[in-house]
């Protein structure tokens, strides 16, 4: 299942709005026989990969999957009946499919007389689908806040400047970040202060995330680098903003959004993200944004690179989140510390969610 686990996420950011799945083949013997996993949607599932890897040694042996196999037809059949067809003994899956669509593989198998298990190595299954699990179940897709700081803080120095706080080795990094996202989204301040490319480099075969800029009053230049054609662009104004200085631009899609006591509605913009089949966002913008984000609840994990530096002055990493006092702190979990040249990778996600 740990194998299974492993493929799975060889197709992070690849398969929207569908999920990742791997499934590992064992024979009779219980030898590997064949493995695969969801490359893309639309495409042939992890199970329908393994079985054809499989072939006739399928029959009377153990699939083991990530997630429940499927129980629909929609671009493709239903792995259920895969299974079934491919003489498969014994099934056994690590998360259940909370899709109601979808649900009802394992309950499919057992009537069928296959030996159905759930619930192995669910834990490390659910975290790397945990992208697609967030949108099924809350209706929004997954939300990663990453960022670069000092150690004592610090985004930028006081004079404005920031690059480069962190190293090559963590900027890289960001890129693989960007590679497992559907969306990459800034502001408007990040996007007028660095006029960021936001698209994937240096990572062959990664499929280009969605580059969202959340800009209120439509401040952006005709001539911004996010405008190009190296991936798909996104820019949520709000409903009243004037675009006609982007009539002549070709390639971003405008979408208008509900105002908020500051700036746009996240849970619309979220909304709107998971409507068009986004199902995991990678947060890159100022501190003003991440702030609104954290205030609307809509932070799943963070992931901070810490700079080996001391600033003392300049802005902090996050800005107002609507936290005014230590009780109502918002607690995170590390998960993972990874050192990447001189600095250091934390991860973390908030208890609460994280026990829910």
């Amino acid at each position: 299942m740990r194998r299974a686990v492993a493929l799975s996420a060889r197709a992070l950011g690849a398969t929207a709005p569908n999920p990742v799945v791997g499934c590992v083949i064992l024979d009779a013997a219980g030898v590997v026989a064949g493995e695969g996993w969801h490359r893309e949607a639309g495409g042939p599932h992890a199970e329908v990969h393994a079985l054809l890897a499989a072939g006739e040694r399928a029959r009377g042996g153990t699939a083991l999957v990530t997630l429940e196999p499927c129980n629909h037809t929609g671009r493709t059949g239903p792995c259920a009946q895969a299974l079934l067809e491919a003489g498969v003994a014994r099934v056994v899956y690590a998360v259940a499919d909370p899709s109601p669509a979808a649900a009802g593989g394992g309950q499919t198998l057992r009537a069928a007389g296959v030996d159905v298990a759930s619930g192995l190595l669910a834990a490390e299954a659910e975290a790397v689908n945990i992208a697609w699990l967030t949108s099924v179940r809350q209706g929004r897709p997954h939300v990663r806040w990453k960022y670069a700081a000092t150690l004592d803080g610090r985004i930028a120095a006081a004079d404005g400047s920031s690059r480069w706080i962190s190293s090559p080795e963590s900027r890289q990094d960001v890129h693989k970040l960007r590679a497992e996202a559907d969306a990459v989204l800034v502001g408007s301040g990040t996007l007028l202060a660095d006029d960021p490319h936001l698209a994937v480099r240096g990572i062959e075969g990664a499929t280009q995330p969605l580059r969202v800029v959340l800009d209120t009053e439509a401040r952006i230049a005709p001539g911004a680098r996010v405008l190009d054609d190296a991936a798909p662009t996104l820019i949520a104004v709000a409903e009243d903003a004037d675009t006609g200085h982007l009539g002549g631009v070709a390639g971003p899609e405008i979408v208008r959004l509900p105002r908020a006591a500051t700036g746009l509605d996240i849970k619309a913009l979220l909304a709107e993200l998971d409507g068009r089949g986004v199902r995991s966002v990678l947060l890159e913008g100022g501190p003003t944004l991440a702030g609104a984000f954290v205030a609307a609840g809509a932070v799943d994990a963070v992931t901070g690179y810490l700079a080996p530096a001391l600033l003392g002055a300049g802005p902090a990493a996050l800005a107002d989140a609507g936290i005014s006092t230590i009780a109502r702190a918002l607690r995170l979990d590390v998960i993972d510390v990874a050192r990447l040249g001189p600095d250091l990778r934390v991860t973390a996600v908030p208890t609460a969610r994280q026990e829910s």
